[in-house]
């Protein structure tokens, strides 16, 4: 069976005719140039859903795989910095007073600022050469810290860390958008965002066992989890190289008709869209920022970060607290149930998401559980009731990295647009991390009301502003459904198909997706 036929059964010549010449066949459909849709945003084809699902369990395969391992190391040697500080890095480093607090910073000062140049960068060279070569760079990055001596030297390396790591969230979540249609994103970036919690579980694991190793030369305790992770890392960006594809047009792995499909299909649920992969465009890498979906989005992505990274930070210090008595290794373990309650959360959640095509909804549900966690860590010091508060603000936070990346990626139209609205949104997320390093602070322990209540007020804040989002672009959907064909067509007359694809979200015949 053709993976694409005419949803109309007239003659092709009658659909030419009526929908501006329309290709007769899926390869040329695919071709630039061409829309997949008319100006009312109705799809003009309808898709074998067989050859569909045959299509999608092959890039499965091939696409995440790669960017889950690439994200795995990435969330390591970032947060492997909380495992050595128990471990003797504060000590060997003597850090004081609120050195340790600088430390996360300077990483976060670089991370936030390279976040949309990165993404830029990441489009402009192709994510299958970019994202390998960062990849390589936070790897070495994370090697060099096992051989620093001195504050000063951990400060730097940490923010050369920041400049690498800073295009790895937004890059995958911007690559896999040019492989599936709007509903399928969310599990995918899921796929991947979930090894951010079993980075957590892993990371401990890991960590207890490279602790309890005698020594590699003079390289010893602590500096042993930055210089054996950091070779680990540079040895998946490697391999990277050679499994990635910058997109549909350019994997050796897909058949022709699967690369038409593959671009046809993404196309279709952008209202005038004539290629997947534009050239950079001032006005749409605008359009993607200012999008009024993308700055409600980014804002709650904020408050997450500070969850989130706050947890990867400083959950074996709360751990420790929690359990003093433990020895430094039963401390790192006992950081792995909760990160391997919340990988399964973090894909029971995008799961369901992704069966109903909602999103804001699960928003709701997530930053209720988070809620509940925190409460727990304030109202009681008992060392099991705050342990179980663990597992509550992991599972109610780490969802909402591809909740919040899908929130934007499906709600904008071009390529260009959808790049600078991801960056955008882990940008300003990313100022969370970087308040979320000054959360837990030594003078606040072992209870830290300061930090918990600053997570207690921060998810109360993305409840609240999720259920504004999912009110006002539910009210605005209903504004532009209830516009008639000829009132669409006079919005859109005398514009060119340039200038059509500039309107991104503001085109009429746009619907926000919830």
């Amino acid at each position: 069976m053709s993976a694409i036929e005419h949803e109309h059964k007239g003659s092709i010549d009658h659909i030419d005719e009526k929908h501006h010449g329309l290709p007769q066949n899926l390869e040329s459909l695919a071709e630039r140039g061409h829309t997949v849709t008319d100006e009312h945003g109705n799809v003009l084809v309808k898709f074998d859903p067989v050859a569909e699902k045959r299509l999608v369990r092959k890039i499965d395969l091939f696409v995440v795989p790669t960017v889950a391992m690439i994200y795995l190391w990435c969330f390591i040697d970032r947060a492997n910095i909380g495992n050595a500080k128990i471990a003797g890095m504060e000590k060997d480093l003597g850090l004081k007073g609120f050195q340790y607090n600088i430390l996360l910073t300077s990483f976060y000062v670089s991370y936030i600022v390279f976040e949309i140049p990165s993404n830029i960068a990441c489009k402009w060279i192709g994510p299958g050469k970019f994202l390998p070569a960062i990849t390589v760079g936070f790897g070495l990055m994370s090697m060099a810290t096992a051989f620093v001596h001195s504050f000063g030297a951990a400060v730097s390396v940490r923010f050369l860390l920041g400049v690498f790591e800073a295009g790895v969230l937004p890059g995958i979540a911007y690559y896999l958008s040019r492989w599936y249609r709007k509903s399928e994103l969310i599990f995918r970036l899921a796929l991947y965002l979930c090894t951010a919690p079993l980075a957590g579980a892993f990371g401990g694991l890991l960590a207890g066992a490279i602790l309890s190793l005698p020594g590699i030369g003079s390289v010893k305790g602590w500096q042993q989890l930055f210089l054996v992770e950091g070779i680990i890392t540079m040895g998946v960006g490697v391999i990277s190289y050679f499994t990635m594809t910058d997109h549909p047009n350019t994997a050796r792995w897909l058949s022709k008709e699967e690369k038409a499909l593959a671009i046809a299909r993404v196309k279709s649920e952008n209202v005038g869209t004539t290629e997947v992969t534009d050239k950079l465009d001032k006005k749409k890498l605008i359009a993607g920022i200012v999008n009024p979906n993308t700055i409600a989005t980014s804002w709650i992505f904020l408050f997450v970060n500070i969850t989130v990274q706050g947890i990867a930070f400083f959950t074996p210090t709360i751990v420790a607290t929690i359990y003093p008595k433990e020895t430094l290794v039963r401390k790192q373990l006992w950081t792995v149930p909760p990160y391997v309650v919340g990988v399964v959360v973090n894909l029971i959640i995008p799961f369901a998401s992704w069966k109903t095509n909602r999103r804001l909804v699960y928003f709701i549900s997530s930053a209720c559980l988070a809620i509940s966690g925190y409460i727990i860590f304030l109202a009681t010091t008992n060392p099991r009731a705050r342990y179980g508060a663990v597992f509550l603000a992991i599972s109610g936070a780490f969802p909402f990295g591809a909740l919040c990346n899908a929130q934007v990626a499906v709600n904008v139209l071009s390529d260009s647009a959808r790049s600078t609205a991801i960056g955008w949104n882990v940008m300003v997320g990313n100022i969370g991390g970087l308040i979320s390093t000054w959360s837990y602070l030594p003078h606040d322990g072992p209870d830290f009301h300061i930090g918990n209540g600053l997570n207690l007020a921060g998810n109360c804040i993305i409840l609240i502003t999720s259920i504004l989002l999912l009110l006002y672009l539910g009210v605005d959907n209903k504004k532009r459904s209830a516009l008639t064909d000829a009132e669409i067509d006079e919005k859109l007359a005398g514009k060119t198909q340039i200038e059509i694809q500039e309107m991104d979200w503001k085109h009429p015949a746009w619907r926000w997706h919830l």
